[in-house]
């Protein structure tokens, strides 16, 4: 008698989850077709999952908002996602649970489900940053997160130090992806292009394109020549194109889908705080870090207990590559950091040397994907 597909759902709330599952998915199947087994994936999609089959069960740009600011302005739609997620859930009856990233929102659907479905395995592929503010997070996660699939190799240790469910490093797909293309160190040329990446969420982008626009003008009146470049995903392009088209230095506007050949001739960028900083350091694309935090959140500062939240940085356990937020994000100040990277100097082979020890450290005897797939699937079956 053929046996019954193992029912996965995922829940996500964004770009970063959406490719993170559809990495996940084909290992899925590979591994469930080891054990005999078909598998069945439900619950949310973005265009990366949607572009492999996957439907999702509403547009997760509905809730794919960060700062207290903007959650706030969209709180009453986040609720009713909470909720036809978890009366999807329950509904559906999976085997096992699949929390990708955006743990506010995920987090919010999986407290839930524990308390009607007590019994249904529950795994978390990208820790929330407990590490980094609202630690006491890491303990409560016990009661609806039983096992925590880590992308950076820091993480199992910070749970396990802070009371948190077991966690597994099983490294991230960007490791595997990027070593394929054997990046390598770029040669300044004439016009050295300069990467600008204001971040991927509306909110985020409202914030930082101003003074990064007004960098790049104060290094034109400096007297740099240069090319300016920002990858947008599909979703942002047209605002982002809107609000660049009075800057003084016209920036050209590509698909982030293809950060690959971006990033490849990309000199150096400039980078609004976020996983874009690990992407850059594994292409080895030297950067200027900087973060403008939504009033609420400035408000709630004083939470965060880490000493640099640039994932190269926290990765090499030094200050590789300097990053300014709030008040010290001065167009004159970043502008400076990037004449720094212009040259092959001391400041540039730092960043460049620092970048293979990132790369180094997170490299794993197994894919990603793979390895996530394995510890769902033992999961499912429990």
């Amino acid at each position: 008698m053929t046996q019954a597909p193992l029912k996965v759902y995922f829940v996500l709330g964004e770009e970063s989850g959406d490719a993170l599952g559809a990495d996940l998915l084909p290992y899925l199947k590979v591994q469930a077709e080891k054990l005999e087994r078909a598998v069945q994936v439900d619950g949310l999609a973005g265009d990366r999952l949607s572009a492999a089959g996957q439907s999702s069960l509403f547009d997760i740009d509905d809730i794919a908002v960060m700062g207290i600011t903007a959650v706030l302005a969209r709180f009453p739609t986040i609720v009713k996602r909470v909720r036809e997620t978890v009366a999807d859930i329950v509904a559906k009856k999976p085997d096992v649970i699949v929390l990708i990233d955006s743990p506010d929102f995920t987090h919010a659907v999986a407290k839930r489900v524990r308390k009607q479905m007590p019994g249904v395995s529950i795994v978390n592929y990208v820790c929330p940053s407990v590490w980094a503010w609202r630690q006491g997070r890491a303990k409560s996660m016990r009661d609806y997160v039983d096992h925590v699939l880590a992308i950076l190799p820091f993480e199992p240790k910070a749970l396990a130090e802070l009371g948190g469910p077991a966690a597994t490093y099983v490294g991230h797909p960007l490791v595997q992806d990027i070593a394929t293309r054997n990046v390598s160190a770029k040669s300044q040329g004439e016009k050295p292009i300069i990467l600008v990446l204001p971040g991927s969420r509306g909110s985020e982008v409202k914030r930082m394109l101003k003074p990064f626009g007004e960098t790049l003008d104060v290094l034109r009146k400096r007297g740099h020549e240069f090319q300016a470049v920002v990858p947008a995903v599909s979703r942002m392009r047209k605002r982002i194109e809107q609000e660049t088209a009075n800057w003084l230095v016209k920036p050209h506007i590509v698909d982030s889908d293809d950060n690959a050949e971006t990033f490849a001739n990309a000199h150096m960028a400039l980078a609004a705080s976020g996983t874009v900083t690990l992407e850059l350091a594994l292409n080895r694309v030297p950067m200027v870090v900087a973060y403008i935090l939504d009033p609420a959140a400035t408000a709630l500062s004083s939470l965060i207990n880490i000493w640099s939240p640039s994932l190269p940085n926290l990765i090499t356990d030094r200050l590789l590559v300097p990053e300014e937020f709030n008040k010290m994000v001065d167009p004159q100040r970043l502008a400076r950091y990037l004449e720094e990277l212009m040259v092959e100097g001391a400041a540039r082979k730092r960043q460049l040397a620092g970048f293979k020890q990132v790369a180094k450290t997170m490299t794993t005897k197994r894919l990603p994907g793979e390895l996530a797939a394995e510890i769902i699937l033992q999961h499912a079956l429990k």
